[in-house]
């Protein structure tokens, strides 16, 4: 089990920041930056010698991913660029007919609105989005945009604005009723929550490893649920596609029988050794600590704000909606000026639907946190704003 003393050393953040911006991109774990140290030297003194040993990292990262997202088998794991990527291979994987329609929420990162935007002149498909805010109930909300013609329905589980948490169980439940594809941009859960794709009945989830997950950038998770794997279409094509992957004289081939059959070239090895790194620590903390962690620090976040009256609180408060982020704004100094001033000052956060977004992960100690508020204080004081 991780100590706090392990624990500290894993994140040796400057003393002088406090980094509270998870939500966009993470630092590494040390053991994830010594295994990319590792990996360099090998490529520097001995070339691709250990490329065997290789692919049985980037083995275990596909376990880690089913393990994570509670898969049932790695083989429905793709390993692809970005989240961008793997909505991309859905959009223009599945049939469309002319009238289709996909549905989803007025709070999207343009990565899970654009590709299905595309879709309007080439395919004649509608996106339809729901008001998150304008219902107390974000999941019925989604429901009512909903009729015969819905062939999909794609939300982010956490809303990188605003933090609000959607119930992916009750949305799931909903879809597989009606026979509606159920599409989970999940960057703002893995890693921060735990992940069951065969609990909240997932047909694609998809997430970037930057972010909660520790990773670096340019490596993600796609997730495609079996029955799914051989009727989505190929548009992109490769050695390493294919099912006799390696045996490279061979002149016919076909299409993996597994979700690798989305990846068309080599494999990011460098990436791939250090989300394996970063995943180690998560899975080996155990994601109902880390929910339980973050919760604790979500919870004295919103505690600080609550005590600041001339803030107000953007991201909902109910328990059940919270997730790692945190949203505010000042009720009268401009928010981005606000994140400038506090950016200067070592408090490491991002400006995001109208306000100062806050992300801590597990690590985050609870004195850097009290620290950033300090901080805010002294920024609303000395600033002119």
């Amino acid at each position: 089990m991780l100590s706090p003393d392990n624990i500290t050393n894993e994140f040796p953040i400057e003393e002088h920041l406090d980094y509270l911006n998870h939500a966009a991109v993470a630092p590494w774990p040390r053991r994830s930056a010594e295994a990319i140290g590792r990996f360099t030297e090998q490529n520097l003194t001995r070339g691709a010698t250990d490329y065997l040993e290789w692919l049985k990292v980037e083995k275990r990262l596909r376990d880690q991913l089913k393990i994570l997202i509670n898969a049932e088998s790695h083989d429905e794991i793709a390993l692809l660029k970005n989240t961008s990527e793997a909505l991309s291979v859905i959009a223009y994987g599945l049939t469309w007919q002319q009238g289709d329609n996909i549905v989803s929420s007025d709070q999207e990162f343009p990565s899970n609105r654009i590709v299905w935007q595309s879709l309007k002149k080439s395919q004649g498909v509608e996106l339809r989005k729901a008001s998150l805010e304008q219902s107390d109930s974000p999941e019925q909300a989604l429901f009512e945009q909903c009729d015969s013609k819905t062939r999909l329905l794609t939300i982010s589980s956490v809303q990188y604005a605003s933090g609000i948490r959607l119930n992916l169980k009750k949305i799931g439940e909903f879809c597989r009723a009606r026979g509606i594809l159920f599409c989970v941009d999940a960057i703002q859960s893995l890693g921060a929550h735990p992940f069951d794709v065969q609990g909240v009945s997932a047909d694609f989830v998809m997430a970037d490893g930057h972010k909660w997950m520790l990773g670096p950038e340019g490596l993600a998770l796609f997730y495609c649920r079996r029955e799914h794997i051989n009727t989505l279409k190929l548009n992109q094509y490769g050695w390493h596609m294919v099912e006799a992957v390696g045996e490279y004289d061979q002149e016919s081939w076909q299409p993996a029988k597994s979700a690798r059959r989305f990846e068309c070239g080599s494999p990011n090895m460098l990436a791939i050794h250090a989300l394996d790194a970063s995943l180690s620590l998560l899975l080996e903390l155990g994601m109902d600590k880390v929910e339980k962690l973050i919760a604790e620090r979500v919870n004295q976040i919103i505690e600080l704000i609550k005590q600041r009256p001339q803030l107000t609180l953007i991201t909902p408060s109910e328990p059940q909606r919270r997730s790692g982020i945190v949203t505010f704004c000042h009720q009268k100094i401009d928010s981005e000026h606000l994140y400038q001033s506090l950016m200067n000052v070592g408090v490491i956060c991002a400006a995001r639907g109208g306000g100062i977004r806050f992300s801590p992960h597990f690590y985050t100690s609870k004195q850097s946190i009290n620290r950033a508020f300090q901080r805010l204080d002294q920024c609303i004081q000395l600033g002119k704003f």
